[in-house]
């Protein structure tokens, strides 16, 4: 019997333009793959609900906060795509509206329940479920997002793990 080959789990994480929360939780994300080994089997992209600055770098603020804290962030804005759904395991949204608007986008049930809100996975952040949108604010903006991301994908990070092992467990 030839065992169960499986693609690259793979995450995408939403926010509205794709240049600040998206970026920024995808840079984070990433690199709790790498700290785990699992980069082989965990793929990590971000993007939009719209496409107002497809092509584009992140927000220089994004860069500035990711870079001081350790984060690489190679990225270009684009737009979520409604065929997406089919190669995406998890899509994980920002916020609420984001949730909402992507739900409504998947082409089938099965497509919705892929959609979570990044911040459900972590413990009470006293911020409610949404990531705030630091884009018309400050630094100190973009650094609350930061600290609203970094434990979140950690316990994002546990959940895919307990995803692949349920995967494997199932192909044996």
């Amino acid at each position: 019997m030839t065992p169960s080959v499986r693609p690259p789990y793979r995450v995408c994480f939403v926010c509205t333009g794709n240049i600040c929360r998206s970026p920024m939780a995808a840079a984070v994300f990433r690199a709790r793959v790498e700290e785990a080994g699992l980069d082989a089997v965990i793929e990590v992209d971000s993007a939009g609900t719209g496409g107002w600055f497809e092509g584009e770098e992140a927000d220089g603020r994004t860069v500035d906060v990711l870079l001081r804290s350790g984060y690489a962030c190679g990225h270009t804005a684009r737009q979520f795509r409604e065929e997406w759904f089919a190669e995406r395991d998890l899509v994980v949204a920002l916020d609420g509206g984001h949730l909402r608007e992507l739900r409504a986008l998947a082409p089938t049930p099965e497509d919705a329940a892929k959609v979570r809100l990044l911040l459900s996975y972590a413990d009470d952040t006293g911020d409610g479920l949404d990531v705030p949108d630091p884009y018309y604010g400050d630094r100190e903006g973009f650094e609350h997002c930061l600290a609203l991301i970094e434990p979140a994908t950690e316990a994002l990070l546990d959940a895919v793990r307990r995803a692949l092992a349920d995967h494997q467990e199932a192909a044996t």
